[in-house]
């Protein structure tokens, strides 16, 4: 019964941040992206043998095992740490894959083409990282220490969010008149050392000060 009521509090709480269901697990690389998104963010569960609607259909435990840990394994850069868990609701199975929080950010994760890419877990959804995001998270990783400009992009920039809010990574190398690749140097700055955030959302990422 206590497993039943955990497992059941967990649907009942739906698709979010940190939960994603999936009926039955096909693909490695498909899984893989949803274990990068977790790494890359603040962690989450995956419970396998569970629909959308939150409808328990239960699984063969040993072939969705060995498709989570050949996702794991081959199809995440570097790999991502999973702890897998079996339970018993009403007669069916339902895997749970726990992913913690990575300390080796980013992740990547290799699609069907073979291309590495980097994801993140906005709400209920699996969002591709930007380059700026991506260049942060090896900045913490490399522990590389920052180094703080005031010059011509900085001062744009900063004005420009005190003044409008937010900004886009074209907006500003655009409306800076600077390279792209000084636009994106200044934001990995300004990300790292807090001043600048980075939103990400589906329809595209943008930059604001840091609250």
């Amino acid at each position: 019964m206590i497993n039943t009521a955990y497992i059941k509090h967990l649907i009942a709480e739906g698709e979010g941040q940190q939960l994603d269901f999936k009926y039955y697990i096909s693909n490695a690389a498909k899984i893989a992206k949803t274990l990068v998104a977790f790494a890359n963010s603040k962690g989450g569960r995956l419970l396998i043998g569970v629909k959308d609607n939150g409808n328990i259909i239960g699984i063969e435990s040993e072939e969705e095992i060995y498709m989570i840990q050949l996702a794991a394994e081959s199809y995440c850069k570097p790999q991502v740490k999973v702890e897998l868990s079996n339970w018993s609701i009403d007669g069916k199975t339902v895997l749970e894959v726990y992913v913690p929080p990575s300390s080796e950010k980013p992740h990547f994760a290799k699609d069907d083409s073979g291309k590495w890419l980097v994801y993140i877990r906005k709400e209920d959804e699996n969002l591709l990282a930007d380059k700026v995001l991506v260049e942060v998270f090896k900045r913490k990783t490399s522990k590389k220490a920052n180094i703080i400009r005031y010059e011509m992009p900085e001062k744009f920039i900063l004005e420009y969010l005190t003044k409008n809010g937010q900004i886009t990574f074209q907006q500003f190398y655009k409306q800076a008149k600077i390279p792209p690749y000084i636009a994106e140097r200044v934001l990995v700055n300004l990300v790292s050392i807090g001043l600048v955030k980075v939103n990400v959302s589906k329809e595209g990422n943008y930059f604001t000060l840091k609250e």
